[in-house]
């Protein structure tokens, strides 16, 4: 094969009809993202974009909507304690998890219950 995968340009998440603006408080407000212009093209399907770095995340309408309770996108942080911090000040629930090995990691979930991971990995990280 001569094509190559170099990274994953963004990840969709899906939100019931006029979610939008639950999903700009919680990507800007608790995950800390910038609110991104989509194309004019795309506008009139609904949703939003957001980024932080080189993450990129698009968040769709999708009617009937069902949220990912399984399936989720894995954000690694730098100093997970203070983020941890950040969701508490905000009252922003939050599920511990220890069971992956060298990681620290929590899970939460969007307005729309979609699952997010949020993990920090401690020293190098080990193939799974």
């Amino acid at each position: 094969m001569s094509f190559q995968f170099k990274v994953i340009d963004h990840v969709q998440l899906a939100a019931p009809k006029e979610g939008e603006e639950s999903a700009r408080h919680f990507f800007t407000q608790i995950l800390g993202f910038k609110e991104i212009n989509k194309p004019s093209q795309l506008k009139k399907n609904g949703g939003v974009w957001f980024e932080k770095g080189s993450i990129h995340v698009h968040v769709g309408i999708e009617d009937p909507f069902v949220p990912a309770k399984k399936a989720h996108p894995a954000f690694e942080i730098e100093d997970l304690p203070s983020f941890i911090e950040h969701l508490e000040a905000n009252s922003y629930p939050y599920k511990s998890d220890n069971r992956l090995p060298e990681a620290d990691r929590i899970y939460l979930a969007d307005p729309f219950e979609n699952r997010i991971e949020i993990l920090e990995w401690n020293g190098e990280r080990k193939p799974l």
